[in-house]
C-alpha cells in the first residue's frame, strides 16, 4: 500500500511518474534500461537536451543563463559557488535563517574569503525570515547568499532580496518548481534534486552567463561551471537516471498547469494545515506567520513527551516520516509538489484524532 511520505527529502514523487518509469524501467528505446544505455548515444543525449528544454521552457529561464546537470547534490554547490564565482580575498555576504544558510557560510570559509553575515535571525531562534529592505549588499561583494526556504526551520522568504550589481546566489532546493520565479533577479540558482526534481544525487544550477569564466584555477573540473557548460554537462558520466525521472517530473508538471498550477496546489495545501494548526490548542507552528513556508510545516504538541508516540501511531496509519529534525524536535510535514491534498486532509484527521485521545 502506498503511504502519504511527509519526508523533507528524498522525498514523495508523483505516482504518474513512477508508473511511466517502472513501465520503461527493463526497455527504454530498444531493449535496455535508461540506466543502462551510454549517456553519448543518441537517446540519452536527445533525454538531455529535452529535460533541458523542459526546464526552460518551465521556468521561463532566460536565453542568458546556462543550466548544469552536476552531481554532489545542494550541500556540493555550497563548496562549488565559491569556487566558480571568486577570488582568495574576496568580500562575500551571507543572510543567515537556519541550518542550511549556516552550513554554506562554514563551507565559504574554507576559501581564503571575508564572509559578512549582512543579516542573521539567530535572535528570533531561526523563526522568521529578515524583513525586506533590513539588510544590503556588500559594496564589491563576490556575491550574496541567501536560502529562500530553510527545510529544517520552516522559514521562507515572501520576497527576493534587491542586491544591486552584487550577484544573488540562492539556495532554491526546497522550492523550486513550487511555484513561478523571475529568474533575471538571481546570478546562480541551485538545487538538489530529492524534493521537487525526483531522487537524490544531482543538483540543478542556473548560472547567469557573465559569471562562467570566474573559476579559480584550482577548481577541479567537474565542478567548473564553464568547463561543464561546453561539455553540456557531460564532462564525465552524468547522473543519467535523475535527469531523465527530472525530464518526466516536468512533463508532469506540465500537465498540473505549470508553474502556475503548482502554486495553487501548494498554497491550498499549506494554508489548510496551518489554518488547523492555529485553531488548535494542542498543535503550534513555531514560525512568525508572515515567514511560514508552503514545503516544509513544523509543527508542536503542548505535551513534547507525546512526539514519539505521535510520529509511531501516525505511521501506522499509513503517514509517514513526520518526526522533526534531530536538531529541532517536533514533528514536519513536507508538503512538496507530489504531496496531493488528500495527504493534507489526511494527516489533519488523525491529528484530531489524536488530540481526542492524548489532549
Amino acid at each position: 500500500m502506498r503511504v502519504y511520505n511527509f519526508s523533507a527529502g528524498p522525498a514523495m514523487m508523483p505516482i504518474e511518474v513512477l508508473e511511466s518509469a517502472q513501465a520503461e524501467l527493463l526497455d527504454w528505446k530498444g531493449g535496455m534500461s535508461v540506466m543502462e544505455v551510454s549517456h553519448r548515444g543518441g537517446d540519452f543525449v536527445a533525454c538531455a537536451a529535452e529535460t533541458e528544454a523542459l526546464l526552460r521552457e518551465i521556468m521561463s529561464i532566460p536565453s542568458n543563463y546556462t543550466v548544469l546537470f552536476l552531481q554532489g547534490g545542494a550541500y556540493g554547490q555550497f563548496a562549488v559557488v565559491p569556487l566558480n564565482l571568486t577570488a582568495p580575498g574576496d568580500s562575500v555576504d551571507f543572510v543567515l535563517t537556519g541550518s542550511w544558510s549556516d552550513k554554506a557560510l562554514a563551507e565559504a570559509r574554507k576559501f581564503d574569503l571575508t564572509c559578512n553575515v549582512v543579516a542573521d535571525e539567530k535572535a528570533s531562534g531561526y523563526t522568521r525570515a529578515p524583513d525586506a529592505g533590513s539588510f544590503a549588499a556588500t559594496p564589491g561583494a563576490a556575491y550574496l547568499h541567501y536560502t529562500p526556504n530553510e527545510t529544517i526551520g520552516g522559514v521562507e522568504f515572501g520576497y527576493i532580496p534587491e542586491t544591486g550589481n552584487v550577484p544573488l546566489v540562492a539556495d532554491l532546493s526546497s522550492t523550486i518548481l513550487s511555484r513561478p520565479i523571475d529568474v533575471s533577479k538571481f546570478g546562480v540558482i541551485f538545487a538538489g534534486t530529492q524534493k521537487n526534481m525526483g531522487p537524490a544525487g544531482m543538483a540543478v544550477v542556473i548560472v547567469r552567463d557573465d559569471l562562467l569564466d570566474r573559476a579559480r584555477t584550482d577548481t577541479p573540473s567537474v565542478w567548473n561551471y564553464k568547463l561543464m557548460a561546453e561539455h553540456d554537462s557531460m564532462l564525465n558520466t552524468p547522473p543519467t537516471f535523475s535527469i531523465y525521472l527530472l525530464g518526466k517530473i516536468l512533463e508532469w508538471v506540465k500537465t498540473q498547469g505549470g508553474l502556475e498550477g503548482m502554486a495553487g496546489r501548494n498554497r491550498l495545501k499549506a494554508e489548510t494545515l496551518y489554518s488547523f494548526i492555529d485553531a488548535s490548542s494542542f498543535y503550534s507552528n513555531p514560525v512568525e506567520p508572515a515567514s511560514r513556508s508552503w514545503m516544509n510545516v513544523p509543527f508542536l504538541m503542548t505535551n513534547p513527551d507525546l512526539n514519539k508516540q505521535f510520529v509511531a501511531d501516525a505511521a501506522q496509519a499509513g503517514l509517514t516520516n513526520l518526526a522533526g529534525h534531530r536538531s529541532v524536535g517536533g514533528m514536519r510535514a513536507s508538503i512538496y509538489n507530489a504531496m496531493p491534498i488528500e495527504g493534507v486532509q489526511a494527516l489533519i484527521a488523525f491529528m484530531k484524532d489524536f488530540e481526542r485521545t492524548h489532549g
